[in-house]
């Protein structure tokens, strides 16, 4: 980055003015900067100031050169030497861009230099600075780095990745002004044609010759100047070969235009066949009303469709803009993009925490409920993790932060959601297919009412009657109603997910939730809390707890498994010092061993006991079964090959898995259970939640098998774990399911993450699916039935029972209205109940 000499400005040198002095190049943020340089300079002595971080000791002084900068000093413009260049500074500074000059841009508003048009507010930057991709809702696979429309569908791309505030929408923006500028219009000129059917002969007091002619004047606007847009789409798709809704506008109203402007101009040459009453028949109500009702429609579309990002800008929103940064024994408030890694940050009550990060010292209870949808608060102290974007309340703490920028939990998730959004569900196929077909059909169609109303329409007026027809037959016609049924679900319902700590990778796994019949479920961290504590120490005659707990400590130290942080947390209880051990190595779901104080020593449970031949003492043996009928978890801590010992843990069953239990059977899900721990605690904890079948010291290639076999037998798995020995399974099953308080393996191999690792968790994501892929099949059959009824009704099927012919007008308010509708279903799963 360069700084503008001028008025102290980052600029881009890439993209920055520039100008040479003195064998040096000076770069500029716009043309008065510039400007100014050439005809005064800077001092001789001026050097760029250098770029720090700010809160740096160090201070950045740009001389104040002229008062005639772009930049006029107000209240909001912080002293010069706190306007610091930031690594950050392209992503928030503001940007204005010509709509005429790619070329044309600027961080102030004015006039472009090229060609003197008003520069506009640019479109915003994703995070991180880099400029937005627009992609299309109905084709996710178009991408552009430009606000335009679909080459598919001609709709309006939206971006890929939202920001944190709503930005102005120029589509809806240039929508909305076409829209009152054509109602305004149309407003008068259905007057003046409907006028006599209402009893108000405009056209009498007018005269014929003059209100025609008004009514030219009135409509011309509309369709060639309001209704442009459509008739480029419409353009585009023919070139391409990819017929589209606009084809079917730009068709039909351009039809419509054209042999009213004929019939004004050359009435002579407009056939008999066509005279409504004797005269040729002028249609220019039609299409301005038409016009007005698709732009209508198309403001209501770009309106709901903002709405269905408000989940991503809900959690975007959940990030603090500053953070406080301890440093030099000072406490600085800091932009929130320049806080890294290793940084100590204060988090006072009411404020957000702004990074992921471990608490050193303090104690608060959190609020996180936006991230995991639990709406108690979570007690933290020293040596606890926090997560950025989470709420403090009560006390002040003290943190190191740890993850910044795209490596947040709250980044992850924003990315995992907003990718969720965008993919496709398998039923998408199925719109895909009928899209496919649907607008040559409809062609078809119109070509047929068309030539039916010619040869069978009634002998005064008959073309002009197949007129009418087919144009109401191109107008109702909405593929877009078919295309928006899914995706508009998908990413209204993968937003309600996120906003109730349900993550959802891909619509894929959305569809498939709900038609799961087999959950398999992990015990330990899933069915029970996952915090195991050491209850008991038993120790055989020559050994003491302390040196029972300070070995199985040492090696357990090593690993990070839910029952090594409960021993290793037990021995810091006590105050036992931890010995360094090395030559680690784990015998998956059976022991670890390591070398303690030039010792082998290895912790392993009864199982691992029995195949190593060893036996321990008779009391600790029936100790052990006792125990694990109980549903505790025995661990033997083996020193070179002698038995020194016996820990006992206990992992409480969560006070919220009971009641998950029921609903998931009642839900007609089957439950079974499989653990790596033994036989007794695996059969406690089943017989008391009532689980329909469980099997204990698995190994992960066992439960890996066992959701393999399965799937096999035609059933549909989720498999919901927290351990890294879950991931094989996970990856295997229809639906993993990660619950987000385990490792990170286990949520890479998941479909599913649920970040507060609660079995409620699992009924509210099979509720959520089943409720999206209800209203999808609600969009679908709404958007069938309505090309299905509505084509033959256009094209005159009512005709020969009531004498009804439908206005092509008509024609175009349910057309117009029938996006919106599907979309509007959809905006309902942002209130349905989880429970």
């Amino acid at each position: 980055m360069a700084i503008d000499p001028i008025c102290g400005m980052t600029v881009d040198p890439a993209r920055a003015l520039r100008a040479e002095r003195g064998g040096e190049t000076f770069y500029f943020c716009c043309p008065r900067c510039r400007d100014t340089f050439l005809a005064a300079g800077p001092p001789e002595d001026w050097k760029p100031p250098p770029l720090v971080p700010l809160g740096s000791p160090a201070s950045v002084t740009a001389p104040q050169l002229t008062s005639s900068c772009c930049h006029p000093p107000d209240a909001s413009t912080p002293p010069r030497e706190q306007r610091v260049p930031d690594r950050h500074a392209t992503a928030t500074a503001p940007r204005y861009v010509c709509p005429m000059c790619p070329g044309g841009e600027s961080p102030h508003p004015g006039d472009c230099p090229e060609c003197g048009m008003a520069l506009e507010p640019a479109p915003p930057l994703a995070a991180g600075g880099e400029r937005l991709v627009y992609t299309c809702p109905m084709h996710p696979e178009i991408e552009r780095t430009e606000p335009g429309t679909c080459p598919i569908c001609g709709m309006d791309l939206e971006p890929k990745s939202v920001a944190a505030a709503t930005p102005e929408d120029p589509e809806l923006r240039g929508m909305t002004r076409r829209f009152w500028l054509a109602a305004a219009l149309s407003v008068p000129l259905l007057l003046l044609a409907m006028g006599p059917m209402l009893g108000i002969p405009l056209d009498h007091w007018l005269g014929r010759t003059a209100a025609a002619w008004l009514q030219a004047a009135l409509a011309t606007p509309v369709v060639l100047g309001c209704g442009w847009p459509f008739f480029v789409r419409g353009a585009r798709s023919l070139v391409a070969g990819r017929l589209n809704m606009f084809t079917l506008i730009a068709i039909g109203t351009g039809a419509a235009w054209l042999l009213s402007t004929a019939a004004l101009l050359l009435p002579h040459l407009i056939p008999a066949p066509f005279h409504v009453h004797g005269a040729p028949p002028l249609y220019f109500e039609s299409a301005a009303v038409i016009i007005t009702l698709v732009l209508m429609g198309q403001v209501l579309e770009l309106r709901a469709r903002r709405q269905t990002s408000a989940a991503i800008r809900e959690l975007l929103s959940l990030a603090p803009d500053r953070a406080r940064l301890l440093k030099d024994g000072r406490e600085h408030l800091v932009p929130l993009d320049q806080v890294q890694a290793g940084d100590i940050l204060r988090v006072v009550p009411g404020d957000k925490v702004p990074v992921d990060g471990i608490v050193l010292r303090g104690s608060s209870a959190v609020d996180e409920s936006l991230l995991t949808g639990e709406p108690t608060p979570v007690e933290k102290s020293a040596g606890d993790r926090v997560i950025g974007g989470t709420l403090n309340q009560t006390g002040a703490l003290e943190m190191r932060a740890e993850r910044v920028g795209r490596e947040t939990v709250l980044a992850q998730i924003v990315e995992l959601v907003s990718r969720a959004q965008r993919s496709r569900a398998p039923i998408q196929h199925v719109a895909d297919t009928v899209a496919a077909w649907f607008v040559p059909m409809v062609l078809v169609v119109a070509a047929a009412a068309f030539a039916g109303w010619w040869w069978w329409g009634p002998a005064e007026a008959r073309l002009a009657y197949a007129f009418v027809s087919s144009v109401s037959v191109l107008i109702i016609a909405c593929p877009c109603a078919v295309g928006l049924a899914t995706p508009m679900s998908i990413m209204v319902g993968v937003g309600r997910g996120a906003r109730t700590g349900i993550l959802i990778r891909d619509a894929a796994a959305l569809e498939t939730l709900g038609r799961v019949q087999l959950l398999v479920i992990d015990k330990t961290g899933t069915l029970t809390a996952g915090r195991p504590a050491v209850q008991e120490l038993l120790p055989v005659e020559e050994w003491t707890d302390r040196q029972l707990l300070e070995l199985a400590a040492a090696v357990e130290s090593l690993s990070g498994h839910p029952l090594a942080r409960a021993i290793v947390a037990a021995a810091r209880q006590r105050s036992v010092e931890i010995p360094p051990a090395s030559a680690f190595e784990s015998l998956t779901a059976r022991a670890v061993t390591a070398d303690v104080n030039g010792r082998r020593v290895t912790v392993g449970g009864p199982r691992w006991l029995d195949e190593q031949a060893l036996a321990p003492p008779e009391n600790l043996r029936r100790r052990t079964q006792s125990l694990q009928q109980s549903g505790h978890t025995v661990l033997f801590v083996v020193v070179e090959g002698s038995i020194a010992g016996m820990l006992v843990l206990t992992d409480p069953i969560k006070p919220t898995t009971p009641a998950a239990v029921r609903t998931l059977h009642a839900l007609g899900l089957r439950l079974v259970m499989l653990t790596g721990d033994n036989a007794g605690a695996a059969r406690f904890v089943a017989e008391r939640l009532g689980l329909d079948e469980f099997h204990a010291q698995v190994t992960p290639q066992d439960k890996h098998d066992y959701v393999v076999a399965a799937r096999r037998s035609g059933t549909v798995v989720a498999m919901a774990g927290d351990g890294v020995n879950d991931a094989p399974a996970l990856a295997a099953a229809d639906v993993g399911i990660a619950m987000g308080t385990g490792a990170d393996v286990a949520i890479e191999s998941a479909d599913v993450t649920l970040p507060r690792g609660d079995l409620r968790g699992i009924t509210r994501a099979i509720l959520l699916s089943r409720a999206t892929m209800r209203n999808i099949r609600q969009n679908l059959l709404f958007a069938f039935l309505y090309n299905a009824l509505g084509l033959p009704i256009a094209a005159g099927a009512l005709y020969p029972l009531t004498g009804w012919l439908l206005s092509p007008m008509f024609a175009a308010a349910a057309m117009s209205l029938s996006s919106v509708s599907v979309i509007a279903n959809a905006l309902r799963l942002r209130t349905i109940r989880l429970e």
